[in-house]
């Protein structure tokens, strides 16, 4: 029987503000951990057995999945103590695999299709996908379905095929761990250990029809909004006479939406929420558990977490925003520039048009402030009155009037 590893340990350093206090893998997508996501089209693909390696914040791991006996699934963990890469964290699960394994990174999205299609395949063989940005990515060349190349990050790259962070693998892949060095950046590479199986003709590529990675923030939007477009429409709360409800909308239970409301689907409201009266929940938008959104607010295609705060007369639009904030009445998020052009963030382009702020946990606003598009908000920020917020704000920064 087929065991899938699957790769948890990191933080995801490009995500923070939001991975401050979860690993990356828990950040929400369409109301659920990024790795549930992953861990049901694995299952959907009739993979029963698993191995998480875990390290930073593996807490939140642990307490969320237990050991899977509720989902029908075994689940066992490792701890990958120091982050020293990949090819690291593969090792450490060598005394508990002795035959052909599934090996995935735990921040990305995948349909089961494809993981079937994987499993159909000879070992060794790795996951590639099409993009149209591939010097983002480590970049595969291949000759039929044999890869005969592989090349980390290149401002030149070679195809548009890239590494999607898939693959399959017999135990001889220990073996090719144990000849690399540590990289230029100190860590020991999975992608190394590939070489020689690429110098034999050995390994084979899968394409796959559908991946999509989480690097950076505003790719998690990203990837939000295209999953948000498969939830199926459950109403568990309270909703008053005098709401509106259009389109596939999830409501948990405990939650209240007051009258007048107007909510847009796809959307999605966790449990124990209070929603109103007259708030405008449009499309694309995920409210976690515990969150309040006042009277006349605006909620467009964003991602609030829980225990989070928008009171009256409020806007957010495409924005991520962590557990704990609260918004002063009448805060603004704008999430367009006048000249249409794609947003750029510490000089970075987005790739989008339309972009809010990223907000870390715990951040507490005066009424009355103003964000600019591409703001980062980090963690425990107290921001006053009437205040302009743009680019980064680090950790607790305090803005006062």
């Amino acid at each position: 029987m087929t065991v899938c590893v699957i790769l948890a340990a990191g933080e995801g350093k490009r995500m923070r503000p939001l991975t401050g206090s979860r690993p990356k893998v828990m950040l929400p997508l369409a109301g659920r951990p990024m790795l549930e996501h992953l861990l049901n089209a694995v299952m959907d693909a009739e993979i029963t057995d698993f191995i998480f390696v875990v390290g930073y914040g593996e807490a939140s791991v642990r307490n969320y999945f237990g050991d899977g006996t509720s989902r029908g699934v075994s689940i066992q963990y490792v701890t990958q103590k120091r982050q020293q890469g990949t090819g690291d964290a593969l090792m450490t699960v060598r005394p508990h695999v002795h035959s052909e394994f599934l090996l995935l990174n735990g921040d990305m999205v995948l349909h089961s299709d494809d993981i079937k299609a994987m499993l159909k395949t000879p070992a060794p063989a790795m996951g590639v996908f099409t993009s149209n940005h591939p010097q983002d990515y480590g970049v595969v060349t291949m000759d039929g379905d044999i890869i005969t190349g592989l090349e980390e990050k290149s401002l030149h790259p070679k195809s548009d095929l890239i590494n999607a962070g898939m693959y399959l693998f017999e135990p001889g892949i220990f073996e090719e761990l144990e000849t690399i060095r540590p990289s230029p950046r100190g860590e020991l590479e999975l992608t190394d250990a590939l070489m020689t199986y690429i110098q034999n003709k050995t390994l084979r590529g899968v394409r796959l029809s559908f991946w999509a990675d989480m690097g950076s923030p505003w790719d998690l939007l990203g990837v939000h909004e295209e999953m948000m477009r498969e939830i199926i429409p459950e109403h568990l709360g309270v909703i008053e006479e005098g709401v509106i409800i259009k389109g596939d909308v999830q409501i948990g239970s405990g939650t209240v939406i007051m009258s007048g409301s107007y909510l847009e689907g796809p959307c999605i409201i966790g449990a124990d929420c209070k929603i109103g009266p007259h708030a405008y929940i449009r499309p694309g938008t995920a409210i976690g558990n515990a969150c309040h959104i006042g009277h006349s607010s605006e909620i467009k295609n964003s991602i609030i977490m829980d225990k989070t705060n928008v009171p009256h007369f409020s806007y957010v639009g495409d924005s991520v925003i962590g557990s704990g904030c609260n918004l002063g009445a009448g805060t603004k998020i704008a999430n367009l520039r006048h000249d249409k052009g794609t947003i750029i963030i510490g000089g970075t382009d987005t790739r989008r048009r339309k972009f809010g702020a990223v907000i870390g946990d715990d951040v507490l606003f005066g009424i009355n402030c103003s964000v600019n598009v591409g703001s980062i908000i980090g963690n425990h920020c107290r921001i006053g009155p009437h205040s302009l917020v743009e680019g980064k704000l680090e950790d607790h920064t305090v803005i006062r009037r």
